[in-house]
């Protein structure tokens, strides 16, 4: 199935338009395909009177239902954007898949009743060999789908492809639990039609559940992957004159919409406009091989003032004294007769908030006894989360 989309589909950079060709394109191919399964489920249930297959046949029309969703969120993700939207409409696509997970969760609510009182009045199924014939083949098609939309959602990175995959997937397990309930009552005589169309309901619910937990994480503005911090942070630490980078911050308003901001120390004896000149090209170099808004802040550093630098290294010992995952940056000082100010920034991992004060004062006694002269700290804390891949 990869080789032979990848036929249809030999790039590995994708543009927006592009990305929502192949969007439509899932979409139509799962409306198609689920409107069949569901006819043909839909007859064979109502003739074998199995609440179970009628289950799975509503499952696939939610598919269905599912695959115009997607469709939409596609459509609606290229709108351009405008004065309300100057960030564009590429949530779409997540909502899309949280619309998805929702219609999922109802659909399941719906058969869990059905499939309940079917359990406290418990029917005979007339299971046939074309009840099975269906059920296989329904099998073999969802597989195919499944595969069809993870290869897909890999070429195009979407989450709400890789939603639509598993979806496909877990229909595949859910029609075999089916299948296996007729064989079942067949072989032993027992009913578990309505048992197994209670199982079927329930994973549909925990499919639900699930995809709505992964489409919600980035609309409420979850971190970025550590790939994606790698891949900006070697590409500007690779640059003329960074001598490092911290804070970077990644906003992700869609597929192709993300923004981002990172500050890159620089030499203090380089022109700034030198400087300034470097930044604007990794600024627009980032946008134009990687579709990233990158905004550069520009943090001078002094390396030449020996009694700076060594007053930098006594304080990075001394934090990695209370934990080694403390780190400093934007290191500056400020002398006066009776005592310096040591300004900068300390990397605070999330477990150790709280703590600050308790950093600060360990660092201003010891530096005050090493120095010989009082030592105040202003300390800006940052947290690891914007740092751990700087």
């Amino acid at each position: 199935m990869h080789r032979f989309l990848l036929r249809f589909f030999p790039k590995t950079e994708f543009s927006a338009q592009e990305r929502s060709k192949v969007g439509k394109r899932s979409g139509i191919v799962g409306i198609v395909c689920n409107i069949v399964l569901f006819l043909g489920k839909l007859l064979v249930g109502t003739l074998a009177g199995s609440v179970s297959v009628t289950a799975d046949a509503m499952n696939n029309l939610t598919d269905a239902s599912s695959s115009v969703v997607t469709l939409l969120g596609f459509k609606l993700a290229e709108k351009p954007a405008d004065a309300d939207h100057p960030y564009g409409h590429a949530r779409f696509e997540y909502l899309s898949g949280l619309g998805v997970a929702a219609l999922i969760i109802v659909i399941g609510i719906e058969l869990a009743k059905t499939s309940f009182d079917k359990i406290l009045h418990p029917q005979a199924v007339a299971f046939t060999w074309l009840t099975a014939g269906v059920l296989v083949a329904s099998m073999v098609v969802k597989l195919c789908l499944s595969l069809f939309n993870k290869t897909l959602a890999e070429l195009i990175h979407s989450t709400a492809l890789a939603a639509s995959a598993q979806d496909s997937r877990n229909d595949v397990i859910a029609t075999g639990a089916v299948l296996t309930a007729g064989v079942v009552e067949v072989l032993t005589g027992y009913t578990v039609d309505g048992w197994v169309g209670m199982a079927v309901a329930l994973f549909i619910l925990y499919s639900g559940a699930m995809l709505g937990k992964e489409t919600i994480s980035p609309l409420l503005g979850e971190n970025a992957s550590p790939e994606l911090q790698e891949l900006i942070v070697d590409y500007v630490r690779q640059q003329p004159k960074v001598l490092g980078c911290h804070d970077l911050m990644v906003h992700d308003y869609g597929p192709g919409q993300r923004f981002a901001s990172l500050h890159v120390e620089m030499d203090n004896r380089e022109d700034p406009l030198t400087c300034h000149e470097l930044i604007d090209d990794m600024e627009r170099e980032c946008y134009k091989n990687h579709n990233i808004h990158l905004v550069i802040h520009y943090d001078p550093v002094v390396t030449d003032d020996p009694n700076l630098i060594r007053l930098r290294q006594n304080a990075q010992q001394l934090l990695s004294e209370l934990d080694e995952r403390l780190q400093l940056h934007d290191f500056r000082m400020v002398q006066g007769e009776g005592h310096t100010n040591l300004i900068f920034d300390v990397v605070l991992p999330r477990n150790m908030t709280g703590k600050e004060t308790e950093i600060r004062a360990h660092l201003e006694g010891n530096l005050s006894r090493q120095e010989k002269k009082r030592i105040y700290t202003v300390i800006t804390f940052d947290l690891a989360s914007f740092n751990e891949t700087v």
